[in-house]
């Protein structure tokens, strides 16, 4: 079952479609930020391809659409004229895309279930709320014939889908549930109504796979890019962001009450340029329409120097004006439990998750948010592009002085 329901305004079909003209809009971002990565970060014959190939296969995606598509691009139109699909909407990153998306003035339809947020905490009306403005659709990702029906129903096409989708706990069959089954229904079903282009929320942890959610990430990578050498018509973004400010955040309450700070080896093992919701958000929505953003794998982190858990620390003991204290715990003291875990998962399936959950501890605590500079081998800071304005500081502030409210790690608090 799904349902959809529509704010603000009500039409004669049920549909919001009064949104107001865009402002105009001039991004910096082609001078910016484009030009200091101009090539594929993955190899070419991975990812990069030619649109003009004439032995192109027949699209495994091409199903017969319901609504006649244009021969005009869909950049071309007013942006209240785009219709954008959201799925993931009521994601830490989703909620966020949604309302900036809104804010061009976009026609956003965001897809939701019917108990959203961490552990299904908000009910259809408080939904509404935090996705005001938007289409709302009740409907469920993970079952595609659910999914096409409510699409179906809008009696809409779509013009770009964009997936912030992502398993909440990480976990093995989560992942491959989420992270690839249900993103790839969302394309699957936005081509079927008209869509030309997807923008998909993936992470730059991919670069180096060990773990069932990069892997899960990584086939869904593969099969988004092979779908725009088929189609000629069809293109892609796909985003790899760094560190969100709030999976930072988890040692600020142990600061505040003047405990020491947690990090693993000597605090130098994983640095990271952390972006804030709002700055992914709208570098997200720039990929709606830049040709630019098209047809590419966009490495992307926040304004200012990569930070070290170190650095990080001391930063928020001098904001928190706490004398530092720091816990350093030995890297191998995680690959003792992780051995163990992986013991047991071979004995008692159940204690799989917990075994792939201590791998994705290990892997944040050793490895860098960054782009990985093949040639020299290593992460690297400043291959890794800046974007947005909002800093790390600003935030442990805010924190400090507001609480985590709206920060909630839900079930990552394990990490």
């Amino acid at each position: 079952m799904s349902s959809c329901c529509c704010l603000p305004f009500n039409s004669s079909n049920g549909i919001t479609l009064n949104f107001s003209r865009n402002p105009n809009f001039k991004s910096l971002f082609k001078s910016q930020f484009v030009n200091q990565f101009p090539n594929n970060p993955l190899p070419s014959s991975t990812f990069q391809h030619s649109i003009s190939n004439p032995s192109r296969k027949r699209s495994i995606f091409s199903t017969a659409s319901s609504t006649p598509s244009s021969e005009t691009s869909f950049r071309t139109k007013p942006f209240k004229d785009i219709n954008v699909l959201v799925v993931g909407s009521t994601g830490y990153i989703g909620k966020f895309v949604v309302k900036e998306l809104v804010k061009r003035g976009f026609n956003v339809i965001a897809i939701a279930r019917e108990k959203s947020g961490i552990k299904g905490k908000n009910n259809k009306n408080e939904t509404l709320g935090i996705l005001s403005g938007a289409n709302v659709c009740f409907s469920d990702v993970t079952n595609l014939d659910s999914l096409s029906e409510s699409l179906r129903n809008l009696g809409l096409s779509i013009d770009v889908v964009v997936s912030c989708l992502a398993s909440r706990s990480g976990g093995v069959k989560d992942s491959w549930k989420i992270d690839y089954e249900a993103t790839k229904n969302s394309l699957i079903v936005g081509k079927k109504y008209g869509a030309k282009h997807f923008v998909l929320l993936s992470a730059i942890c991919v670069q180096k796979p060990l773990l069932e959610f990069q892997r899960a990430k990584l086939k869904f990578e593969a099969e988004l890019a092979e779908e725009a050498r088929r189609d000629a018509g069809f293109s892609y973004s796909i985003v790899r962001p760094t560190a969100f400010f709030k999976s930072l955040a988890g040692q600020v309450e142990l600061v505040k009450d003047g405990k020491p700070y947690v990090m693993f080896g000597d605090g130098e093992l994983c640095a990271c340029k952390p972006i804030s919701e709002a700055d992914l958000a709208a570098f997200m929505a720039d990929c709606v329409v830049n040709e630019d953003l098209a047809n590419r794998i966009l490495p992307v982190g926040g304004p200012g120097e990569a930070m070290t858990p170190l650095q990080q620390g001391e930063l928020l003991f001098r904001l928190a004006e706490r004398e530092e204290k720091f816990l350093k715990v030995p890297i191998e003291v995680m690959d003792f439990v992780i051995g163990i875990l992986d013991f047991f998962a071979k004995v008692f399936p159940a204690v799989e998750d917990a075994a792939e959950f201590g791998k994705i501890g290990r892997y944040y605590a050793a490895e860098s948010m960054l782009v990985w500079d093949d040639e020299a081998g290593e992460y690297s800071a400043e291959k890794t592009p800046s974007y947005g304005k909002d800093t790390l500081e600003e935030f442990f502030k805010r924190v400090l002085e507001e609480g985590m409210e709206g920060q909630e790690l839900g079930e990552q608090m394990i990490f």
